[in-house]
């Protein structure tokens, strides 16, 4: 930008420049580059001018009074510059409108060149668009035209490519007219063929161009012989196909054996490029099947005896069909390992040479489960007669099914392992089920018949148990002079658990063989079937065993029950007797209920087994699961039975030993005033005393055998009879004041040991017999007041008032006329 010359006299006129306008522009430089020749001297003057002034805290100056006196006569302006500057804006601001001016016009003339150049631009573009419209009308023509002229080559390609293929069609079809011809000569002489089937080298070629014109030949005979009028005409249109179709047919079977026979060649030299190159060209004879089926009857594996013999030997070992379940598993394990090995190196060979591969291993493992596989479980699986086990020291049926089922359970492994090795097409699965189908058919039969065999098994070694007691018993009874009872042989519910440990096992089994839902069904219910009758034959007949010495004791107390007419001798003998036959008999009570807990806990875990194993396998099939919880129930109803029967003696040897208790201890002068004057006795009699400590002692066993109801309903039933056993019992003595209250004393210490019954009803009884025994101690003008306070008593306390000691002295039938009327 030109920069303004001035001085402080004269101004020069300003030179601005449109070009300082462009780029950055700033205002502040412009101004600057105007007054900065002017400014500074100014500044310089000012400066000079207020040195002598002193400032003041509120920025105003103050000037010494001198100079302020000095300073009045004269007139200096405050800033000399201003008429210079003004001027110089009045030539800046003249020179910027004449700058504007320029700038407008400059605009104006742009303005107009811009139009003229865009006027001359949208003809340009109008012109392109109509050269490009043209071009495009060129392109599509020109596509439209190579479209055509390419319709036109396919054509004339396609009639090109037709006839060359008829050419070489019909070339083939004279060579194949010529080498019919040649086949058609004679009939046998395949001498005078051409090189083509007479060279080892062009096999395949032969090959192909035979199993053609077999195919032709074979074509034209049928179709001459179908639509010829008669079978004469027949015969004379087709009689020389008919010799080249022998011809034919003897050349394609002497090529195929020779090729089989190149094949067996490169085989044995594991040349596996022939073989391939063999089994490709057999291929055309029957989809090679013949190839196939040859080289599978071929391996070894199938055709070496030792091979055939060392399986047996691996699997059976030297003991033949007697070897253990485990040997025969670790043998059938390796057996089936080489088996799978084998055909995994067979698979890689068949791979490398056949075009068909899955068709050649689906024949391969069809041979070796049919054959080798299938000669092995003829000689493990023997099916011993139904009729005729054998005996289970040799094994019996449970050996057969455990080697049945371990041999199943391999196969099918084996069967999963050829599967992945490959097979093919082949239904490995079904073939492996078709090998054990003779011995699925008959399975539950066996499987019932051995757990028959093993449960009279069991029974023959209780027997000889109870035999081995029953004479040791005997001799000991006989060697103390005591009567011999028979021998019990106890309840075990490790035997119950042993029954449902074979079960278990064939239920395993069941389900190892049953795949369908209602076959399994079926035959869980026929084996579980097999469970509840071993359990109920087991348990019934040992509480049979324990209700048969119930009995016995009772047949025995019945011996020493004597007359009232004995000597002393033989009335001490008959105690001696019974004091051993109450020994029995207790030892009879607690030995059943022995067998009434065992018998409970059998059957507990009889029903957790069918909880957890058998009810799963029988909820899928309808009706199923229902028929066999009403086969349990009903199986469990005969145990209880049976147990209840028992239970009912129990009562019955405990009542009995209860009432020789009575009768042997409890005295006349129990119940009557001493005749020494001695104050009255208020213990226990020793009756009561000696009753309450054998019913102690007695159900004490009863108290843990019994459980819930059967316990409940049981102590019941005792404490009733036991009450009326009482009742009956008192009836034979005397009563006097005192007695009455020893009698009290009594029936306290019987109601405290029956509340151990937990039995309310039994409880009541025995407070109402307390009640009762009060007709003995009140006073005879009292006994009226005591029915009317308890009139439940009635009955039984009229009875009672008879055996007072003053009824008859007291009158007491008098006082209570009315009362015994009425009951």
């Amino acid at each position: 930008m030109a920069s303004p010359k001035s001085s402080s006299n004269s101004t020069l006129p300003l030179i601005l420049d449109i070009d300082d306008f462009k780029g950055d522009f700033s205002f502040d430089a412009l101004f600057g580059s105007l007054v900065n020749e002017l400014l500074p001297s100014f500044q310089e003057e000012d400066g000079v001018s207020h040195e002598g002034i002193d400032g003041l805290p509120n920025g105003h100056g103050r000037m010494p009074s001198d100079v302020l006196k000095g300073g009045q006569g004269q007139s200096t302006p405050l800033f000399p510059e201003v008429d210079t500057l003004l001027a110089l804006f009045k030539d800046s601001c003249k020179e910027l409108i004449d700058l504007r001016h320029q700038v407008d016009a400059r605009l104006q003339n742009l303005k107009e060149e811009v139009a003229v150049q865009d006027s001359k631009h949208r003809k340009t573009l109008a012109q392109l668009e109509k050269g490009v419209d043209g071009l495009f009308a060129s392109f599509a023509r020109l596509d439209t035209r190579i479209s055509s002229v390419g319709q036109t080559a396919a054509k004339i390609g396609d009639h090109l490519q037709s006839a060359d293929s008829q050419r070489e069609t019909a070339t083939r079809t004279i060579e194949l007219i010529k080498y019919l011809m040649e086949f058609n000569s004679s009939r046998g002489d395949l001498m005078e063929l051409s090189s083509l089937f007479l060279d080892d080298s062009r096999v395949a070629e032969a090959a192909s161009v035979a199993q053609k014109l077999r195919a032709f030949a074979e074509e034209d005979v049928g179709r001459h012989g179908i639509n010829m009028p008669s079978a004469v005409g027949a015969a004379n249109a087709s009689r020389g196909l008919e010799v080249a179709v022998a011809n034919l047919q003897d050349y394609c079977n002497e090529l195929e054996n020779r090729l089989l026979a190149r094949f067996d060649t490169a085989s044995q030299k594991r040349e596996l490029s022939t073989m391939a190159e063999c089994a490709k060209i057999l291929s055309q004879f029957n989809r090679g099947t013949s190839a196939m089926q040859h080289y599978v009857t071929t391996r070894p594996m199938f055709i070496d005896v030792e091979v055939m013999n060392a399986d047996t030997k691996l699997v059976l070992g030297d003991q033949g069909s007697q070897a253990s379940t485990d040997n025969i598993k670790h043998g059938l394990t390796t057996f089936y390992k080489e088996i799978t090995e084998t055909v995994r190196k067979e698979a890689a060979t068949i791979m490398a040479v056949f075009p068909s591969p899955n068709d050649v291993m689906s024949i391969l493992v069809h041979r070796v489960l049919e054959q080798r596989v299938a000669a092995v479980l003829e000689k493990l699986l023997v099916k011993p007669p139904l009729g005729n086990l054998p005996p289970v020291e040799e094994g019996g049926a449970l050996l057969y099914l455990r080697n049945l089922a371990v041999a199943y359970e391999k196969t099918k492994e084996l069967a999963k392992e050829l599967q992945t090795v490959g097979c093919g097409e082949l239904d490995v699965e079904g073939l492996t089920e078709s090998l054990f189908l003779a011995h699925k058919d008959e399975y539950p039969e066996y499987e019932q018949a051995s757990l028959t065999q093993l449960f009279d098994l069991k029974k023959e070694e209780l027997l000889t148990e109870v035999q081995q007691q029953s004479d040791l018993t005997g001799t000991i009874s006989r060697s103390k002079g005591a009567p011999s009872s028979y021998p019990q042989q106890q309840i075990s519910v490790t035997i119950v658990a042993e029954f449902v440990r074979w079960n278990e096992e064939a239920i395993t089994r069941c389900t190892l063989f049953s795949s369908q839902p209602a076959t399994l069904a079926s035959n869980v219910n026929s084996i579980f079937t097999c469970l509840l009758d071993q359990v109920s034959k087991y348990l019934i007949e040992g509480l049979q065993r324990a209700i048969y010495s119930l009995n016995e004791v009772a047949s025995l107390r019945e011996k020493y029950v004597l007359g009232p007419l004995v000597t002393r001798r033989v009335a001490a003998a008959a105690a001696s007797g019974a004091e051993a036959a109450a020994a029995a008999g207790e030892n009879s009570f607690r030995s059943f209920m022995i067998a009434v807990q065992r018998c409970a806990s059998s059957v507990a875990i009889l029903q957790q087994y069918f909880s957890n194993s058998i009810a799963r396998l029988l909820l899928p099939v309808d009706g199923a699961h229902a028929a066999a919880c009403e086969e349990m129930a009903t199986t469990v109803s005969s145990i209880e039975g049976t147990a209840q029967n028992g239970l009912i003696l129990c009562i019955e040897t405990v009542m009995a030993e209860v009432e020789r208790l009575l009768s042997s201890e409890q005295k006349a002068t129990d119940f009557r005033t001493p005749d020494d004057g001695n104050a009255p006795d208020h213990r226990p009699t020793n009756a009561c005393t000696r009753v309450v400590a054998y019913l102690s002692r007695v159900l004490e066993v009863a108290f843990t055998a019994l459980e819930g109801l059967n316990k409940q309903s049981f102590l019941t039933e005792l404490g009733n009879r036991f009450q009326k056993g009482l009742l009956n019992h008192w009836q034979k003595f005397t009563f006097s004041a005192s007695g009455g209250l020893r009698l009290k004393r009594d029936i306290t210490e019987y109601g405290e040991f029956v509340r151990s019954f937990n039995a309310p009803s039994i409880d009541e009884k025995f407070e109402l017999l307390g009640i009762m025994a009060n007709v003995f101690i009140v006073a005879p003008e009292s006994l009226a007041s005591l029915f009317e306070g308890t009139p439940n008593i009635k009955k039984d306390a009229l009875r009672f008032i008879q055996l007072r000691e003053d009824f008859k002295s007291a009158k007491i039938a008098s006082r209570l006329g009315s009362i015994m009327s009425e009951a």
